[in-house]
């Protein structure tokens, strides 16, 4: 079954793709839910001039990712948490809390495009990250955990 994506869905694809998915997924989650819509030949038409006027935009926003992408691999981010014994940490460190640091220096990202390479974080020390901050753009990002004081 073939859809246009109507906004980004995690492991399928960004908004206005077309993509092939199983009858069901599309059937009973993805058009049920207002995350895509049959790809007819009208629909893929009307895509098609909508990709043509939208161009400009999105050089300019990728243009603005990049400028938040230099911003945030400028910031020395640094975590505390609680430890245990052998820098083992009470609980650990994950993409929201990675989230809360980066606002605290200033720039508001959402949670769901933080990713924290390994999952979450369990031990002190320094750990990277990745954030897309647009289809084309993600920024890397290092962090450290260290013992709360």
């Amino acid at each position: 079954m073939e859809l246009i994506l109507k906004q980004d869905v995690e492991n399928l694809g960004f908004k206005d793709d077309v993509v092939t998915v199983k009858n069901g997924y599309g059937r009973n989650y993805l058009i049920p839910h207002g995350h895509a819509v049959l790809a007819t030949s009208s629909a893929k038409k009307v895509l098609a001039e909508n990709v043509k006027q939208r161009a400009y935009k999105e050089a300019k926003l990728i243009e603005d990712a990049n400028k938040v992408a230099e911003t945030i691999k400028g910031y020395e981010i640094k975590i505390s948490s609680k430890v245990g014994s052998a820098d083992k940490l009470f609980g650990s460190v994950n993409n929201i809390d990675l989230a809360a640091a980066i606002a605290k220096e200033g720039t508001e990202i959402d949670k769901k495009y933080i990713q924290v390479i390994g999952g979450s974080v369990k031990r002190l020390g320094t750990y990277e990250a990745s954030i897309r901050l647009h289809r084309e753009v993600i920024a890397d990002i290092t962090f450290d955990v260290i013992a709360a004081s």
